[in-house]
């Protein structure tokens, strides 16, 4: 008998009790079925229409205030920076002007510098310049006068030998006279 209960159990548990089709495609428990799957759908969609989507809101919405406040302060960022390029470029400007300014004074100054001292220098060789022709002439003015000294000298003492006799000294000088203007 024993048998009999196990053969009959495990048959009734393998056919389940039911008629022998998938039960969500059986007619006759479609309407329990749509009325629990709407009971579900409603209970879901306020689940989540009630708890979900007011937290997934306001992530959302902090999410994009941080993304409004970190786009501002980006901008806020590029407009320093930008202000601080073009005041950086304005100064840079300023310091080339000045750069250039002091360049050409310096320049002016050296060129000024160097013409006063050239003209000292000019002043100092002409003051030179002028007292070497003084010494020059005065120089040229003794010879001049030593060579007629000289000529006279030398003419007498040529006559002399020549002729013997002691020249006049007033026919020595003026035949001395007239050889050198001549």
């Amino acid at each position: 008998m024993a048998e009999k209960g196990h053969g009959t159990g495990a048959h009734t548990g393998a056919d389940g009790g039911h008629g022998g089709g998938f039960p969500p495609f059986e007619s006759s428990t479609f309407a329990s079925q749509l009325v629990s799957l709407t009971i579900a759908f409603v209970a879901l969609y306020l689940i989540v229409s009630r708890i979900a989507l007011p937290r997934v809101e306001s992530v959302i919405g902090a999410r994009q205030k941080a993304i409004e406040g970190d786009l501002a302060q980006a901008q806020a960022l590029k407009d320093e920076s930008e202000s601080a390029i073009k005041a950086y470029e304005t100064e840079l400007a300023s310091a080339r002007a000045r750069a250039q300014a002091i360049g050409n004074e310096t320049r002016e100054k050296l060129n000024a510098a160097s013409e006063a001292e050239r003209k000292k220098l000019e002043d100092q060789l002409t003051a030179r310049l002028a007292g070497a022709e003084k010494q020059i002439a005065a120089t040229r003015q003794n010879a001049m006068s030593n060579v007629r000294g000289i000529a006279a000298d030398a003419a007498s003492a040529i006559v002399q030998r020549l002729t013997g006799a002691l020249p006049d000294s007033k026919t020595v000088n003026s035949a001395v006279d007239a050889s050198l203007k001549g």
